[in-house]
C-alpha cells in the first residue's frame, strides 16, 4: 500500500498534447484556489532553465537531478523530450494527509505515477488540431516541420481509463478553466468527506 492510499487526499495528474494549454488551465485554477491551503499545485523538478516554458518549476542540472534521484528525493521521475522530470516525495505525504495535489504530468509516466501514488485522477487537457497547430506556431520554438511531427505523434489512448476526465481547451480559457476548477472542487470535497 502506498502512502497516498492510506489517506483521503487525491493526486490530480494533468496531461495533454503540447499547445493544449495545460499550464494556462492549471494557472487559472491556481489563481482560483489561491486562498485554499488544502489544494497544492506541485512544483516539479526539471532539467531545463527556469525561464524556459510557462511552467514554474525547480530548475536543476542533469548531475543535480541524478544526485536527487539517488538520494530518494522523488516519489516518481521520468524522461521526456530530452529532459528529466521529478515529483518530490513530500507530495506523497501531503496527499496521505488529505491534501488535493495537482501536478503537470506526462502520459508516458502515468504507469509510474499510479504505482507511486496508488489511486489518482487524470485530466487530459486537449484542443482541436488547428488550435494546437496555431498555438505551437505562435510559440516560435519549433519549425513548421517539428510542429507537424509533434502533432502527428501517436500518444497512448487514455480516454477509456476509468480515472480519466477530458477537458477541451479549444475555446476561451475561462471555459476549460472553470471545468477544471469544478473537478478539483469535487475531488477536494471527497477528500474531506470520503465515501
Amino acid at each position: 500500500m502506498t502512502a497516498a492510499e492510506q489517506g483521503t487526499g487525491t493526486l490530480i495528474v494533468v496531461v495533454g498534447p503540447s499547445g493544449a494549454g495545460k499550464d494556462s488551465v492549471m494557472g487559472f485554477a491556481a489563481r482560483h484556489f489561491a486562498e485554499r491551503p488544502d489544494i497544492l499545485f506541485v512544483r516539479r523538478v526539471i532539467t531545463r532553465p527556469s525561464d524556459a516554458g510557462s511552467e514554474v518549476h525547480e530548475s536543476v542540472s542533469d548531475a543535480e537531478f541524478e544526485e536527487m534521484r539517488r538520494s530518494g528525493i522523488f516519489a516518481v521521475f521520468w524522461r521526456a523530450h530530452g529532459l528529466s522530470y521529478g515529483i518530490p516525495a513530500e507530495i506523497s505525504e501531503k496527499v496521505a494527509a488529505g491534501m488535493t495535489a495537482i501536478v503537470n504530468g506526462s502520459r508516458a509516466a502515468l504507469p509510474a505515477i499510479r504505482q507511486a501514488f496508488g489511486k489518482i485522477a487524470v485530466v487530459v487537457i486537449t484542443a482541436d488540431l488547428p488550435v494546437l497547430a496555431r498555438r505551437l506556431a505562435e510559440r516560435g520554438r519549433e519549425s513548421e516541420e517539428d510542429v507537424l511531427r509533434r502533432l502527428t505523434r501517436q500518444a497512448p489512448d487514455l480516454i477509456a481509463e476509468p480515472d480519466v476526465t477530458v477537458i477541451d481547451n479549444s475555446d476561451r480559457l475561462e471555459i476549460a478553466g472553470r471545468q477544471f476548477v469544478a473537478l478539483v472542487e469535487r475531488h477536494s470535497a471527497r477528500s474531506h468527506h470520503p465515501a
